[in-house]
């Protein structure tokens, strides 16, 4: 299956720089979409939607006689907003039905509105399901800005009061007790989308001509929401209808500059956190989500200009929306599914949206891990995960389309359970075989099975993969030859721990380790046979697939690399593993040549002069110095003040791609031997890295809680004082702890409980250290009499070990 190549950007300029154009795909592998793009139903469709949606609210108010329930102090719902007195909105059963007269008289409450019955409700049509293509090559970064049409300004009253003025209101309205003016101010000014503008938009004599900039005072829209939230009932309730008067007004017709204005203001609303304003909420998110693409730049470009605080807050708040419409804790305070299917389509699109500006920003502004929704951790992914393999370019809406709000753990169950299918299969098929051909089925055929010698085992695990090539995708067995045993997980594990051992060694000449940046890279020496660098990335598959964590420490870039593609193409001409690197990816392997690269692009003199460079690089082969040109002629070409951009850019994709493009090429390749499959689709590189290398995170606590004892119970002396020991530890001999005890100082992708780990009396003297067996997560610790001497053997063991024995 060939991947899609994204268009190329148009070289025009013009005063705004902007994202590609609606039809460009790439914004839509960004965004989580394809081109089936939520579309929204026509104007004629939705205003005889809308003016039925009225006749009946003004029908439900003649026949009712009950005002809603009286609102009661309570505090937020979600996490993440600020605590603080606030008030409890009473249900919103209907987005339309709640609509009253926008000429009522000026001297009525805003409570004096009746709620129509939540069976009765006559919603807008629903959208459809977009869908993104399975092809893609990211989901994480935002192409090549383009040209997009500007949507037109429209003229609007400027607006006076200033956030001083306004938070002097709040500050008397405190103090007297009374809230006339400030009820005024956010009546009027959330009545409609022009008077949310008039309040907030920002007026300069500076024509607008770029995209990041949404011209809205957003410290006053922070002052104005963060005042929300301690005002009288009526004053919140009177907010929300006037959003709903703002949705239903300005539904018709193409959307202005304004409109996008209005929707960046209005997602931000604190009080989108209480269940009882999910309908209204939802409307807002699914006209949002029916925003043309164009118009879907603009507002990822102001979203990257919230600051941390408030995005994480929209995001708990998007997240929560989601969660709660998957597993409602009141059933009656929402409608029914079947009337809202279209709920978490729109929330999951708008989401993405902001995981794309989250993106965009460089930095990242909240960590890739905060757009995780841990609540789909409990529902069936694995028919999430079929119907997008089924109908991916359909309107049927899974979660797999937008990998970012799965979790890793939910991404490892979807893989391992995909994994667990193809060697089910392919032993089926092997049986099958056998019974075909008549011969005695062998329990062995079900397995891989690898039987090595250990003073050949790096030639003797080649030769077995490459022999066993076809079944890579089964449950792996391994066997020492001349060593009795049975394989129950430890043999496996000591196998790869050995042989990664090997493998990493410096002297072995494939890997060069850079102490600067702790990390291996791959060896540019050329070399007449690359198999073994396609044994390594098969090892990488084969614990992906065995749930085996290894200990390899390759920078970010190599798991991006990896992923490029994430589906190995038809065309094996086709390049592979050519990442779009930069300066920051080369800072990951050699901090101190990106350090000089980076002097050099600062550099304030004649670089000419100075440096007297060429587009030529020089590397040591063998104790011999060859030389290779970045561009052709690159031996005659100068570095200058004015191409010294290009140098670095081509200097860092040399070293990073084209001088290890064979090895790097034979190294995906073995890895995809194993695991080739769409899941791999789901997987950003960093948690391509936690699957392979487990989580850095450490949680001793949740260590202690998941701990198995042999010999000792975990009220002995000797393990309390073992665990008031370890959590006094400082982080890093911590990590030396499970390093010497497993191999590794990283955590599996399930947290500490699939470790296993376990500690055993060990019948030694007290005068000898702890001992390890790393192929069983086991702690071998002698009944130390004292707290200060188990502190004192435990520190000299992990630090002074490595591997299988003391150095």
């Amino acid at each position: 299956m060939s991947l899609q190549t994204p268009q190329q950007p148009s070289s025009a300029a013009t005063s705004d720089l902007l994202l590609p154009a609606v039809g460009d795909k790439r914004f839509l592998l960004v965004c989580g979409m394809n081109e089936e793009s939520l579309d929204p139903p026509s104007a004629e469709a939705v205003g005889a939607e809308q003016e039925q949606g009225v006749a009946e609210a003004e029908q439900a108010g003649k026949e009712s006689e009950k005002l809603p329930p009286p609102l009661t102090e309570s505090s937020t719902a979600s996490g993440g907003l600020e605590r603080g007195p606030k008030s409890d909105i009473s249900p919103f059963n209907s987005f339309i039905s709640t609509i009253s007269q926008k000429q009522e008289d000026a001297g009525s409450s805003p409570t004096q509105f009746v709620i129509a019955d939540i069976k009765n409700v006559k919603e807008l049509p629903p959208l459809g399901h977009d869908v993104r293509q399975k092809q893609r090559n990211s989901i994480d970064t935002l192409p090549v800005e383009m040209n997009v049409s500007v949507p037109p300004e429209t003229s609007l009253p400027i607006q006076t009061k200033t956030v001083q003025d306004f938070q002097e209101d709040v500050e008397k309205a405190k103090l007297s007790g009374d809230w006339k003016t400030v009820y005024e101010f956010y009546s009027t000014t959330f009545d409609s989308f022009s008077e949310v503008n008039s309040a907030f938009k920002k007026y300069s004599n500076a024509p607008f001509n770029s995209i990041e900039d949404c011209r809205v005072d957003i410290k006053f829209v922070y002052a104005v929401y963060d005042a929300l939230l301690i005002t009288p009932q009526d004053i919140q309730k009177c907010v929300l209808k006037g959003t709903i008067n703002g949705l239903l007004q300005e539904w018709k017709g193409s959307r202005t500059k304004d409109d996008l204005r209005a929707y960046f203001i209005l997602i931000q609303n604190p009080l989108f956190s209480n269940a009882s304003t999910y309908v209204i909420y939802a409307h807002l998110l699914r006209q949002i989500a029916a925003l043309t693409e164009g118009d879907h730049h603009f507002l990822v470009h102001w979203f990257k200009k919230l600051s941390q605080k408030r995005l994480k807050m929209i995001i708990e708040r998007l997240l929560q929306f989601i969660s709660l419409r998957l597993f409602p804790a009141k059933p009656e305070e929402l409608p029914p599914v079947e009337k809202c299917n279209w709920w978490i389509p729109s929330a999951t699109k708008v989401l993405s949206l902001f995981n794309a500006a989250n993106s965009l920003a460089n930095p990242p502004i909240i960590p890739y891990t905060d757009f995780y929704n841990s609540t789909l951790d409990h529902i069936d992914l694995m028919e999430e995960y079929h119907n997008w393999q089924c109908y991916g370019n359909s309107q049927r809406f899974s979660f797999c389309q937008y990998p970012f709000i799965i979790s890793i753990a939910a991404k490892k169950v979807i893989i391992q359970r995909d994994s667990e299918q193809q060697m089910i299969n392919i032993a089926r098929q092997s049986l099958v075989d056998k019974v075909t051909r008549r011969q005695r089925p062998d329990m062995n055929m079900l397995f891989l099975n690898v039987k090595v010698r250990r003073m050949h085992l790096v030639s003797d695990s080649l030769d077995e993969l490459t022999r066993k090539r076809e079944d890579l995708k089964k449950k792996l067995k391994v066997t020492f030859v001349g060593e009795a045993g049975l394989d129950m997980g430890g043999l496996t594990k000591e196998w790869f721990l050995l042989l990664i051992r090997q493998i990493f060694h410096p002297d072995y000449g494939m890997f060069t380790y850079h102490k600067d940046s702790h990390c291996h890279w791959f060896s540019s020496l050329n070399c007449d046979n690359y198999s073994e660098f396609r044994l390594v990335g098969a090892l990488m598959g084969l614990a992906v697939y065995n749930s085996i964590t290894l200990d390899i420490r390759f920078p970010p870039c190599c798991y991006k690399k990896l992923l490029s593609p994430p589906i190995v193409p038809c065309d094996q001409n086709t390049p592979v593993g050519i990442g779009s690197v930069t300066i920051d990816d080369l800072c990951q392997v050699m901090p101190e040549l990106a350090h000089g690269l980076k002097e050099l692009l600062a550099y304030e003199g004649n670089v000419e002069e100075d440096f007297y460079s060429t587009f030529q690089v020089f590397q040591e082969e063998f104790g011999v110095i060859k030389c290779y040109n970045l561009k052709p002629g690159g031996d005659k070409i100068p570095v200058t003040n004015q191409n010294r951009k290009e140098y670095v850019q081509l200097y860092v994709d040399f070293l990073l791609n084209k001088s290890i493009y064979k090895q790097f090429a034979a190294f995906y390749y073995g890895f995809h031997s194993v695991c080739a499959s769409y899941a791999l689709l789901l997987l950003r590189p960093e948690e391509v890295e936690i699957l392979v290398c487990g989580s850095p995170e450490l949680d001793m606590n949740a260590l202690q809680k998941h701990t198995q004892y042999d010999g000792y119970q975990k009220t002995d002396v000797t393990i309390r004082h073992f665990w008031e020991v370890v959590l006094e530890f400082p982080l890093e001999l911590q990590k030396k702890l499970l390093h010497f005890a497993t191999g590794s100082d990283r955590v599996p992708v399930g947290g500490m409980a699939d470790l296993n780990f376990k500690i055993s009396k060990s019948e030694a003297s007290t005068d000898w250290l702890p001992v390890a067996h790393t192929c069983f997560n086991q702690l071998c610790l002698p009944p130390y009499k004292t707290k200060k001497e188990l502190k004192e053997k435990l520190t000299i063991g992990i630090s002074n070990a490595e591997g299988f024995g003391l150095e």
